[in-house]
Order: C-alpha cells, then sequence, then structure tokens
C-alpha cells in the first residue's frame, strides 16, 4: 500500500478514535466505519476505516482493493476469523462476517453501485470477483 494512504488510514483512524465518531466517520460523501481485524500471518491486531452501506440490520463492506487482482489484506484476515468489532461513530458492535453470495451478491452488487459508480469501474480492473462482506451485529 503507497506510503501517502497508510498516513490518510491512521490519521482518519486517530481523529475517528479521539472524537468517538465525529470525525473520520465520512470521507468523500462516504459513510466510514472501523473495522478491527487479526493478522492472519502476524497475529497483529489492526484497525481500518473503511467505507460502508446498510442492508437492513446489516452492515456491508466492499473487498474492492481499488480494482488490484488481490484482495486487500483485511478482507483476508476478516475471512480467517469472521468474530470481530467495529465502531460506527460512536458505537462499537461485535459482528459476524460472511461473504454475500448467489442470488444475495447479484441484488447487493447492484445496490453498492448504484450507491458509488466507481466499484463497476474496479470490477473491470480486475479478473477476480470483487467480494462483498455482511457483518451481522450479534447480541
Amino acid at each position: 500500500m503507497d506510503l501517502w494512504v497508510r498516513i490518510l488510514m491512521a490519521a482518519n483512524v486517530l481523529s475517528y478514535h479521539l472524537s468517538n465518531g465525529r470525525l473520520g466517520s465520512t470521507m468523500a460523501g462516504q459513510t466510514v466505519l472501523l473495522l478491527n481485524t487479526v493478522g492472519r500471518k502476524s497475529g497483529k491486531s489492526y484497525t481500518t476505516p473503511i467505507n460502508y452501506f446498510r442492508d437492513g440490520d446489516n452492515y456491508l463492506l466492499v473487498a474492492s482493493n481499488w480494482g488490484k487482482d488481490h484482495h486487500p489484506a483485511w478482507f483476508l484476515n476478516l475471512m480467517h476469523q469472521p468474530s470481530t468489532v467495529i465502531q460506527v461513530k460512536d458505537q462499537k458492535l461485535r459482528i459476524q462476517a460472511r461473504q454475500a453470495a448467489d442470488e444475495e451478491y447479484g441484488r447487493l452488487w447492484q445496490y453498492v453501485t448504484g450507491k458509488n459508480q466507481y466499484y463497476v469501474e474496479y470490477q473491470k480492473q480486475t479478473t477476480r470477483r470483487i467480494p462483498i462482506v455482511v457483518l451481522t451485529p450479534q447480541a
């Protein structure tokens, strides 16, 4: 990942934490949550700001990785350990993650691309199918 992107993401995470979600929860018109993952190889904890969409009670993440030919690290880590915590503004939620599949994927792909056209362009840049991750809050 580019150094500039890393710096921007770290600043976003810091401002999100320090302001309890009042700052950093929107970027470029997109809503942003903080996703906590554990490295599948390193065992280190990571916090990643990611834009999200809502589908009922669920949160949706798109693992586009800007159209690169490999999945983002956060996605691989989350699929390895799908139970985690997200922060949405000032609320921390325990979630269970899974990939959307079949008809659900088609419906959600139409929904997210209707909200953000960049995903259509990213899909054209790669041969991999861009995953949509469904985060379901747990009691």
